[in-house]
């Protein structure tokens, strides 16, 4: 059975998507079997992939907003060797339409479940709120990994997110577990972003991943619609991603 992990975090722009796609490859490349679940409705996932959001006919709203259609039916390949379980524009109304919904925490959950021997990993991309979409990913994760940037203020928010997996824990899934946090946006040649990881275990209690480098390649990627590990195979940001995915296999899947 598949390990569920969520990369999740309210703040923007600390490289959710970035992290699902390019984690997602490495792990494929490993030789595992790999589905990552957009579930922004920017679709940023879903077009660092290499699809247009625009043409896609059935996306992830099929499987969880009413029509329920099964997973499988939904998903599409990838050239860097994960499977897509794509989103568009259509998921922005999900929080209010699920809301109204019994059990609405575990519509993803149950969507997922007929898949979950068909992959090695289930990656869901969450979007940067602590919504109804959120909370229906942390109720179907065994392990949650939040991307933090190495400054001050990414801090903001992080005890919130901590709060609501705890929440989780006590009443929709006990399972769950924060895997760790996770540095990006990396700059080791300043003072700040050093003091800022080495507070990041004492501060927030839990394991803190190797830090992922700043670079450039990582905005180059999707434009070509694929993956750091397709387009810059031998740069900084690649071996981040790989030594990430080492990471994670040994602390989610010991």
């Amino acid at each position: 059975m598949s390990s569920i992990v969520a990369v999740a975090n309210q703040k923007g722009g600390v490289a959710k998507t970035t992290t699902v796609v390019n984690l997602g490859a490495a792990l494929a490349e490993r030789g595992d079997r790999v589905l990552i679940v957009d579930l922004d409705a920017q679709a940023c996932a879903t077009f660092s992939l290499g699809r247009d959001p625009e043409d896609l006919e059935r996306t992830a709203s099929a499987a969880l907003l009413g029509a329920g259609t099964p997973v499988a039916d939904l998903v599409i390949p990838t050239n860097d060797g994960v499977d897509l379980l794509p989103a568009a524009i259509d998921l922005a109304g999900a929080d209010r339409a699920l809301a109204a919904l019994r059990g609405r925490e575990y519509v993803l959950r149950e969507a997922l479940a007929p898949v979950r021997d068909t992959y090695d990993w289930i990656l869901l991309d969450c979007s940067p709120s602590l919504g109804i979409i959120t909370i229906n990913a942390l109720t179907a994760a065994d392990a949650v990994i939040i991307p933090l940037q190495c400054e001050t203020l990414s801090h903001r928010g992080v005890g919130q997110l901590m709060e609501t997996i705890a929440d989780v824990q006590r009443l929709t899934n006990p399972q769950v577990s924060v895997a760790g946090i996770l540095p990006t946006l990396y700059d080791g040649r300043t003072v700040h972003a050093k003091s800022v990881l080495a507070d990041l275990g004492p501060r927030y209690g839990v394991p803190v991943f190797s830090p992922i480098g700043r670079s450039i390649r990582f905005a180059e990627a999707p434009a070509a619609g694929r993956s750091i590990l397709a387009t810059a195979g031998q740069s900084r940001g690649a071996e981040d991603y790989r030594r990430l995915a080492r990471e994670v296999a040994d602390v989610v899947r010991p």
